[in-house]
């Protein structure tokens, strides 16, 4: 999004302890947010056998909060904590699998993730957060034979971040592979346009719906010009910032779209 501050550089490293050290200032909670929403929208499924697919994964932070004991606080003071701040990044993820073994809930699913950063999905997949990685821009280039295969078990697809950069272009090359029902939660925020994504998976018998007043708190603006970028973007979509960007903090909608 224009004026959004970029944080390119913390999302592809070999271990998410620069992700984590740049957003605690930050107050960045939608990942909190998700958890509940996610485990609930699963336990509403009640689907034998289905591969939840988190696009935009990163390091794999929602599939950690979804399949382990464990909270978004958890892994701001483990990844920030001067003990791993020392480890090599080798070091990091043999440690890492052991921490999130022992962490593994019993109703755990099979969770996927696809994201264009290869090193945040080598680092997810090696400490066993992720059960599979696809590293592919949908934006611009057809499926995988990998991820048509696994497009097969899918049956919720997850979102935390990244709408501002998808169209539905992503959503539709998805879909077209998709072989049960697939429902899709989507965080989005205020600043970022939802419609042309909801129309698509319209097209794909999904119905969109949202609470405009239920609004969750993504974190705090890195600065004056972030924030007057963002009020003026949610103005722009007809939205009131009072109460919300204008008080300092992005805010996101939920998007829930089941047959």
């Amino acid at each position: 999004m224009h004026g959004m501050t970029s944080f390119e550089d913390i999302y592809d490293r070999p271990d998410p302890r620069a992700y984590f050290a740049r957003l605690a200032p930050l107050s960045y909670e939608i990942p909190h947010h998700a958890q509940a929403v996610f485990r609930r929208t699963l336990a509403e499924r009640a689907e034998p056998g289905l591969t939840v697919l988190d696009l935009c994964c990163s390091y794999g932070i929602n599939a950690a909060l979804l399949n382990h004991d464990l909270t978004l606080a958890d892994l701001y003071a483990h990844y920030t904590s001067p003990e791993v701040r020392r480890l090599t990044s080798a070091e990091l993820i043999e440690r890492d699998k052991d921490f999130y073994a022992a962490r593994r809930r019993p109703d755990a699913v099979r969770v996927v993730g696809l994201d264009i950063a290869q090193g945040a999905l080598d680092y997810a997949r090696a400490v066993g957060i992720l059960d599979g990685v696809h590293a592919v821009n949908l934006e611009e280039h057809a499926p995988t034979p990998a991820l048509t295969t696994t497009m097969a078990d899918v049956g919720l697809i997850t979102l935390t971040g990244g709408a501002s950069f998808l169209s539905r272009r992503t959503f539709a090359a998805l879909l077209e592979c998709a072989r049960r029902p697939v429902w899709v939660s989507a965080f989005v925020l205020r600043t970022t346009t939802y419609a042309p994504i909801a129309s698509c998976l319209a097209g794909f018998g999904l119905t969109t719906r949202t609470d405009p007043e239920r609004t969750y708190p993504q974190r705090v603006f890195t600065g004056p010009q972030e924030r007057r970028a963002a009020i003026s973007a949610v103005r722009l979509a007809g939205l009131d910032p009072t109460g919300w960007e204008a008080d300092g903090r992005y805010h996101a909608a939920l998007y829930e779209s089941r047959p």
